[in-house]
């Protein structure tokens, strides 16, 4: 995991997470659930959601499913694209998603879950970023989360930081106080 970088003003900071750090939040992520909820069924909210979902799943030894839910742009409200599978009825099932913020998306799918009635139902998250309180979280924070599995993206045949991300960076980025000039350090003259 790298530092999260500085914040701008008026905005957030960003939080770079790596392929071990991500494992780690899985872990203890399964350590908190396993204390309080034993699931049967362990659901992943596709797409980010189910990366942790399945980690999480086979570090508790328990079943896996997804459901799809999609938010086309920031600000919508999501929608639910994948049903939860109909073995959810009867049984103990964990929701996983990747983030909350508002909770809109862990609301949509907790009521598409409950539909097909569920013995219990909880919630559980790798970052808590807002408001709403899953039943479970690894790490709260208020920073904005670059993810290690989308970090890249292929546009037109070329992996790219993920514009999103990209943007959240320069945003970040140090800015040099009014007056104040980066130079490069002066080279040591050859000797003669």
């Amino acid at each position: 995991m790298l530092p999260p970088r500085p914040t701008t003003p008026g905005g957030r900071d960003v939080l770079e997470v790596d392929w071990p750090f991500f494992g780690e939040l899985c872990r203890a992520l399964a350590f908190r659930i396993v204390g309080a909820f034993d699931p049967e069924l362990v659901l992943g909210i596709a797409k980010a959601g189910v990366i942790p979902g399945a980690v999480v799943a086979t570090i508790l030894q328990r079943d896996f499913a997804s459901m799809g839910v999609t938010r086309p742009t920031a600000g919508v409200r999501p929608t639910l694209v994948t049903a939860p599978p109909p073995s959810v009825r009867g049984r103990r099932v964990l929701i996983v998603d990747e983030t909350c913020d508002s909770g809109d998306t862990l609301k949509l799918a907790l009521s598409a879950v409950r539909r097909l009635e569920p013995a219990l139902v909880r919630t559980a998250v790798s970052f808590k970023t807002g408001t709403y309180s899953p039943d479970f979280y690894a790490l709260e924070t208020g920073s904005r989360i670059i993810l290690p599995w989308d970090r890249e993206v292929l546009v037109d045949g070329q992996f790219v930081m993920r514009p999103d991300y990209a943007a959240w960076l320069r945003e970040s980025a140090p800015v040099n106080p009014p007056g104040v000039r980066r130079s490069t350090p002066a080279r040591n003259p050859a000797p003669r």
